[in-house]
């Protein structure tokens, strides 16, 4: 009985509307700084997919003035006019024509497509990044709303009469939705970086 009591005290109640009202807060200024982090991350992941893109295009333009330079020195009887061809290859052509008689190899298309690749895994670490993020602001608008629900049963019990049994039912509530928001919130992935 001397619980049930306890429930019922306003100081008791006094305390919890203050304690979720500050969880309530806490846990929204978190949600919202973690969607700010969310949408910077996925920003920038699509810039660098962006620059990826235009830079694969430009590999694939170099790739083909490689092949048109290539040829016309192939062809070319000429070793002035070939050797201007030759002059203009590119460097991972170039090497390519150190290693073999065809230089259009595995290793000259992984040199060409080197710096897109690299952009293409940034920027895959960033939208990795950016649902991190996401999960992180899910749980804790979740967490918001649970410390919402129990400031509401805390602001409804305050209202009732001392004799009232919903009083009683709507503090004990209010200390359940705070222990499960308190769970909860500990449960709330943290983001390394």
């Amino acid at each position: 009985m001397k619980f049930m009591r306890f429930l019922n005290s306003e100081a008791f109640l006094g305390t919890m509307i203050a304690i979720l009202s500050v969880s309530t807060a806490l846990a929204s200024y978190q949600g919202a700084a973690a969607d700010s982090e969310q949408n910077k991350n996925e920003l920038y992941g699509m810039q660098l997919l962006t620059d990826g893109n235009a830079e694969y295009l430009t590999a694939n333009q170099d790739i083909i003035q490689d092949y048109t330079y290539f040829d016309n020195w192939y062809i070319n009887p000429d070793p002035e006019i070939s050797e201007y061809y030759q002059e203009n290859f590119s460097e991972a052509l170039t090497a390519a024509m150190e290693r073999s008689d065809y230089p259009f190899d595995d290793q000259y298309y992984e040199e060409m497509y080197t710096y897109p690749n690299e952009l293409f895994a940034e920027s895959d670490e960033y939208f990795d990044l950016g649902s991190q993020w996401d999960d992180r602001g899910d749980q804790l608008n979740l967490v918001m709303l649970t410390m919402a629900l129990g400031l509401a049963f805390a602001a409804w019990a305050s209202l009732l009469g001392d004799e009232s049994r919903m009083r009683t039912l709507f503090g004990f509530f209010a200390i359940a939705t705070l222990a499960f928001g308190i769970i909860t919130y500990l449960s709330v992935p943290v983001i390394a970086g």
